[in-house]
């Protein structure tokens, strides 16, 4: 008995905290295996968000399981099997491409679900990371106007700069690699996420509850921990949501440019497009078929982010 009234206080404390929403969606997901007549009403309520939830977690599924569903290894080179079209049997490998081959008689198919696993991590490590930091600047330059004066002029000299070039420039500096191009796109990302912050942080900061804290001895870091962070999950998460399908075209950028995550080491939406460019005249699959996931993956997270902002915002939630 003493040890489950322990867990129950350990689960309580974690919900109150700025992490407390890992248990809601928790409690929301054993829910819904209980009741999958849960699951069909949320998707009558919100279509738009949940069409963007299904196609994303299927994308997501492909990419996990990439190396059962690949049918040739995507790193094979076949000079024989150079520019196979889609679905059409080799007759000098006997070898049948799905989304047919590129310069060096790669498989698109395997190179593009396999390439998929790195573009949306890419795209989700640079959301988390951005909201992490995002909340954690945001609510310090909010919070305390000394500070703000500093960070947010240093913030917006990030911003000033054009991003795709700073990118770039960083790019140049580090190592390729994929954290590479992570750190690269959450630089150039989190001054905005910060930016956003700070807004909500500077209304925060005014609340009666917030004046109620400071009544009762409670430190700034307390305040910020519990009273403010987590009123900024919301629209952070919202905005994640965009920065995620962003990073996913930055990355594309990046690769298109040759600046990107290495072809060499590791395939990617974008750097299997890059390699297609000088060929898209003769072999137009090798571009289509990774630009076509890319689109489906950055339309159904930007339909998902569109959803939550329609069910978070009082506003548009009365509306609907």
């Amino acid at each position: 008995m003493f040890k489950q009234t322990t867990n129950n206080t350990i689960i309580e404390a974690f919900r109150e905290s700025p992490l407390g929403f890992i248990i809601g969606i928790i409690d929301y997901l054993i829910s819904i295996i209980k009741n999958p007549k849960i699951l069909i009403r949320n998707i009558k309520q919100q279509p738009t968000m949940s069409s963007g939830i299904i196609i994303i977690v299927i994308m997501v599924l492909i990419s996990l399981l990439s190396p059962f569903l690949m049918t040739y290894d995507p790193n094979d080179i076949e000079m024989d099997d150079r520019f196979q079209p889609p679905a059409e049997k080799s007759e000098e490998t006997g070898k049948t491409y799905w989304f047919g081959s590129d310069a060096f008689g790669r498989d698109i198919y395997s190179r593009t679900i396999d390439g998929g696993k790195v573009s949306l991590f890419i795209g989700f490590a640079v959301a988390s990371i951005s909201v992490l930091l995002g909340a954690i600047f945001g609510s310090i330059a909010g919070y305390f106007r000394m500070v703000d004066s500093i960070l947010m002029r240093f913030m917006d000299g990030v911003i000033a700069i054009p991003s795709l070039l700073l990118a770039i420039a960083l790019m140049m500096l580090l190592q390729p690699g994929v954290w590479t191009v992570i750190t690269a796109i959450v630089i150039v990302d989190t001054p905005r996420m910060t930016r956003v912050a700070r807004a909500s942080v500077l209304s925060l900061r005014e609340q009666v509850y917030i004046e109620a804290a400071k009544a009762v001895g409670a430190g700034y870091i307390r305040i910020i921990a519990r009273h403010i962070i987590p009123n900024l999950i919301a629209p952070l998460i919202i905005m994640g949501t965009f920065v995620a399908a962003g990073a996913m075209l930055t990355e594309a950028y990046l690769s298109f440019l040759g600046a990107g995550v290495p072809p060499s080491t590791q395939a990617t939406w974008g750097n299997v497009m890059a390699e297609g460019r000088s060929f898209i005249h003769k072999a137009m699959w090798v571009i289509f078929y990774p630009g076509l996931f890319l689109a489906i993956a950055v339309t159904s997270i930007n339909l998902m982010g569109d959803g939550l902002r329609d069910m978070l915002d009082p506003k548009l939630r009365r509306r609907l």
